[in-house]
């Protein structure tokens, strides 16, 4: 494998190892810049220890890790607002307003309170969250799919080169969930943003990714699917795509379709 300096992501013949386990064996593959790229896998397929050794969380036992081209556990410090990361659950701190959520990554790095609050309504704004009642909102006050477009603000506010999306739309029911993958998409295009989603619905990568990584345990690349606006609108080439991913999954298509809803 050849990385390039378009390259915003670098896996290089990744081994992680938990004792005499493999979580990832020889994984590699790169991310270029203003991709969206899904790494899609079964539970215990490696995809969040991949996730994990991109954040630099932990390391590789072995192989090479770059991100943004720096060493993500080494160079983690230096990685601060140029990463950004959306989890499963939305993770708002309770006490604070919907508003002073988004902005408390501005915060830590240091952004002035004026400043810091007007990139927050902008943000807030962006995932379609208006108006002053909504943004004076406490997370309990807050819709389900509210609390994860807040979530998905706070990232986005820091003006990250990378996002990361762990999950993000799984806790969600399928209409919400299919409105916020359209609504975040359109948006990590029209900013040119790199995000990397992981995800274990073949419904999220299909209709958000550029790229489908499909991963098998121990986190190998099983099936690699380049997906253009065209192909998302065919629905006979998703129907054989999603078919040919939940086959590469060890999955029936109609079982991994019911997990998707």
């Amino acid at each position: 494998m050849t990385s390039t300096a378009d390259d915003i992501i670098v896996l290089e013949h990744v081994d992680k190892r938990f004792g005499a386990n493999y979580a990832v064996q020889d994984l590699s593959f790169t991310v270029k810049r203003g991709q969206i790229v899904a790494l899609l896998g079964r539970t215990g397929a490696g995809k969040s220890t991949a996730l994990h050794m991109i954040m630099g969380v932990m390391p590789p036992t072995s192989g090479r890790v770059v991100v943004d081209a720096l060493d993500p556990y080494r160079d983690f410090k230096k990685l601060r607002g140029r990463l950004a990361v959306s989890f499963q659950t939305d993770r708002l701190l309770p006490w604070r307003s919907a508003l002073d959520n988004v902005a408390l990554g501005l915060q830590i790095l240091g952004i002035g309170a004026t400043q810091r609050r007007q990139r927050a309504e902008e943000w807030l704004a962006n995932v379609k969250i208006t108006g002053a009642e909504n943004l004076r909102k406490y997370p309990h006050e807050l819709s389900g799919g509210m609390r994860q477009r807040t979530s998905l603000a706070r990232a986005l506010a820091v003006d990250p080169h990378l996002l990361l999306l762990d999950e993000s739309f799984s806790q969600l029911d399928h209409v919400t969930s299919q409105a916020l993958r359209t609504d975040v998409a359109e948006l990590v295009r029209r900013l040119a943003k790199t995000c990397v989603l992981i995800t274990h619905r073949i419904d999220d990568a299909l209709e958000m990714a550029d790229r489908v990584l499909v991963l098998t345990a121990p986190a190998r690349v099983a099936y690699d699917l380049t997906v253009t606006a065209a192909d998302r609108a065919d629905p006979e080439w998703i129907a054989r795509q999603s078919s040919a991913i939940a086959a590469a999954m060890g999955d029936h298509a109609d079982e991994t379709s019911a997990a998707a809803g």
